[in-house]
């Protein structure tokens, strides 16, 4: 063989460990995990029910009318503020001044029959004490005069009748407050027949809100008054708002075979900032503990996903995706290396993999690490698998002998 040929076949060799290198790398490159970061520090730990509700007054008054009539004038608008006793709107009183007007002249009628009665009954009396007069016709008579006097009564309940329902064609604000919705406008007919037709709705104080969550039915029985409640809304996502649980209440809602109950949230509202009808996002907070190492927002978001994270030894698993579970080794350490991810820039980092879609192959065991009190490692699966690939050894594997990774 020439050396011509061995060099050609040495060159062809290289290439193909460099491509197959190349390859290699790239795919494994592929599988590595990547990581978000959270800081693990001391603080509080609470558990919290999720639920929706929507915002509104804690007092809201519908005004509507009696009358029936066009709307002939509006005095208030949306976001108007009135005071009790406040006129709001008009409604065309042509019709009640008729019938105030015709009530008049029946009770003058009748005023004028029943002083007819009267005259008659009274010379009937002479004739009826002088033998004149039989005792039937006395008796017609005195019936006559008693059903003059009740036909005034009844005038005079008809006049009083027509005069409030010409009241009744001035709408005037029950309470203070908010003026939230105007349902009608200038020459708009309304009619009062069965139902009194709503004008108006007001709110009393916007600074004091309430919020009607639903609850689901598995977590009511962890609600009780007095709860702390925090809750953000669609138009302040950055923003978080406090109240109070105030009411639980007994009656249950059915919606497609759930069943849901209502917790009362009261709200401070003095900025003016939540608004009616906000859709708000509530997190009622059932149980607390100070003093512990918590799992913050990027754990949650790994665990809610269907990932394993861990700190100092311990794991959470969720579904059937499987990340990287990762652990500060050596708190004194300026840093931490993660099995097949980049060194923590300090050793009070904790490191979780983004959610993947990838559904990992069933381990035999989680990775499970216990010491005793004196420090030293009594038990330890220490493998760390993500489908068949190991990804690190349990830190305080060595303690007990075994191998330390790259953790």
């Amino acid at each position: 063989m020439s050396k011509k040929t061995v060099i050609s076949l040495v060159t062809v060799v290289a290439l193909a460990g460099a491509t197959g290198l190349w390859w290699y790398t790239r795919a494994d490159a592929r599988d590595l995990p990547s990581f978000r970061y959270a800081t693990v520090e001391q603080g509080s730990l609470q558990s919290t029910v999720s639920a929706t509700g929507a915002l509104n007054a804690v007092r809201t008054v519908q005004v509507g009318t009696q009358a029936s009539g066009q709307i002939s004038a509006l005095y208030v608008d949306f976001n108007d503020r009135v005071k009790k006793g406040q006129l709001l709107a008009r409604i065309d009183p042509t019709l009640q001044e008729q019938a105030v007007r015709d009530a008049q002249a029946g009770l003058e009628r009748n005023q004028a029959e029943r002083d007819e009665a009267q005259r008659n009954f009274d010379r009937n009396t002479q004739l009826y004490e002088r033998k004149v007069l039989t005792e039937a016709e006395y008796n017609t008579s005195q019936y006559q005069l008693a059903v003059a006097t009740a036909n005034v009564k009844s005038a005079q309940v008809s006049l009083d009748r027509a005069r409030r329902n010409l009241g009744y064609t001035e709408i005037y604000a029950p309470i203070d407050g908010v003026v939230i919705e105007r349902n009608v406008d200038v020459g708009q007919t309304v009619a009062a027949s069965l139902q009194a037709p709503q004008i108006f709705l007001i709110a009393n104080d916007l600074s004091q809100m309430e919020i009607l969550a639903s609850v689901d039915e598995s977590d009511i029985g962890a609600i009780v008054e007095g709860q702390p409640v925090r809750f953000t809304v669609q138009p302040y996502p950055n923003d978080k708002f406090e109240g109070t649980v105030r009411q639980v209440r007994l009656q249950s809602t059915t919606t497609e075979n759930v069943v849901h109950y209502t917790a009362v949230v009261s709200v401070i509202n003095k900025s003016g900032t939540l608004l009616p009808g906000m859709t708000a996002y509530v997190n009622i907070a059932i149980a607390r503990a100070d003093d512990t190492t918590p799992w913050f927002e990027a754990v949650d978001a790994a665990v809610d996903a269907g990932g394993a994270v861990g700190v100092g030894g311990r794991t959470g698993l969720a579904g059937a995706a499987e990340v990287t579970w990762a652990e500060v080794v050596d708190p004194g350490a300026k840093g931490v290396t993660v099995a097949g991810g980049p060194t923590l820039p300090s050793p009070r980092v904790l490191a979780t993999q983004k959610p993947t879609t990838r559904t990992a192959a069933p381990r035999t065991s989680a990775p499970s690490c216990q010491r005793r009190r004196d420090g030293s490692c009594w038990g330890c699966s220490a493998l760390v698998m993500c489908g068949s690939r190991q990804v690190g050894v349990c830190s305080v594997a060595r303690e007990a002998g075994g191998m330390r990774s790259a953790l």
